[in-house]
C-alpha cells in the first residue's frame, strides 16, 4: 500500500537520511498556481517519492509543531505561482532551515510551448509543464541531500 505525504511527514521526524519538504503555493484562482502545486505533486509523488514530502503551507499558519521542526531541520523546496513568493516568505519567516525556491512562471519560460490553462483542472499542457519542472527539480532534491549527507 502506498503511503501518503501525511504519514511520510509523521515518519520524517525519526528517519535517516533526512527528506526534502516541498512546499506549493495555493494559486487560488490562476493557472500558474496550479501549476506549482501540480509540481509539488508530480516530484513527491512520481519523481522524489522516497526523498521527499509534501507538505501543506496553511500548517505554518496555524503555527503546527511537528511543520516547524519539518522545515527547521530539513532542507525546503518552495514552488510559488506568482512574483509575491508566499510559499518562499512564508518558509522563511518561519525560521526554514535553507530554502530553495522557484516560481512555475520561470518552468513556462523555459518550456512555452506548454500554454498552462484552467484551475481546479489544468489541461494536457499545463500537467506536461508541471511534470517536466518536478523531473528538473529532481537534480535539486539530490543536491540537497547530498549536501545534508556531508553536514551530518
Amino acid at each position: 500500500m502506498k503511503e501518503n505525504n501525511q504519514e511520510r511527514q509523521g515518519k520524517l521526524m525519526s528517519e535517516q537520511p533526512k527528506k526534502v519538504a516541498v512546499f506549493a503555493c495555493s494559486g487560488i484562482g490562476k493557472s500558474l498556481g496550479s501549476v506549482a502545486r501540480e509540481i509539488g505533486y508530480e516530484l513527491t509523488e512520481r519523481v522524489r517519492p522516497d526523498t521527499t514530502v509534501l507538505t501543506c503551507l496553511a500548517l505554518l499558519v496555524i503555527n503546527d509543531p511537528e511543520t516547524r521542526k519539518l522545515i527547521t531541520e530539513n532542507p525546503v523546496i518552495a514552488i510559488d505561482g506568482c512574483v509575491l513568493d508566499c510559499a518562499k516568505k512564508s518558509l522563511e519567516a518561519n525560521g526554514a532551515k535553507e530554502v530553495r525556491a522557484y516560481q512555475s512562471i520561470d518552468f513556462f519560460k523555459k518550456h512555452n510551448h506548454l500554454k498552462p490553462e484552467g484551475i481546479a483542472e489544468l489541461n494536457e499542457a499545463g500537467k506536461k509543464l508541471a511534470a517536466l519542472a518536478a523531473d528538473e527539480l529532481a537534480g535539486v532534491v539530490d543536491e540537497l541531500l547530498a549536501e545534508e549527507a556531508k553536514n551530518v
